[in-house]
């Protein structure tokens, strides 16, 4: 419990980017299934031999997981979410206009 509370900010940090990325941001499935396949791979061919056979070997199974991998829900926010946007509790904050003097 002390590990949860200790690191909560980390582990609800999701909601610090927009509502619709936060399916994306909860799981790392895609992630560990593509390296998964490349240990299965590996282990089965007992190595992958040469560093240019194994580069080969990674670039195939990833292009072919890349296939299976879902689309990023809301395409238009990703641009505003590395333009360094707020957004809180998944919802955009907008900067306050400045006041002329």
């Amino acid at each position: 419990m002390k590990k949860i509370i200790d690191d909560v900010e980390e582990l609800l940090a999701f909601y610090d980017f927009p509502a619709e990325h936060w399916i994306h941001l909860r799981t790392t499935n895609p992630i560990e299934s593509t390296f998964a396949t490349v240990r299965l791979r590996t282990k089965v061919i007992r190595g992958a031999g040469s560093a240019a056979a194994a580069l080969a070997m990674v670039f195939k199974l990833v292009e072919s997981a890349q296939a299976r991998w879902r689309a990023v829900n809301a395409p238009h926010l990703v641009a505003l979410v590395r333009a360094g946007a707020r957004f809180e509790r998944g919802h955009l904050i907008e900067r306050p206009e400045a006041h002329a003097a």
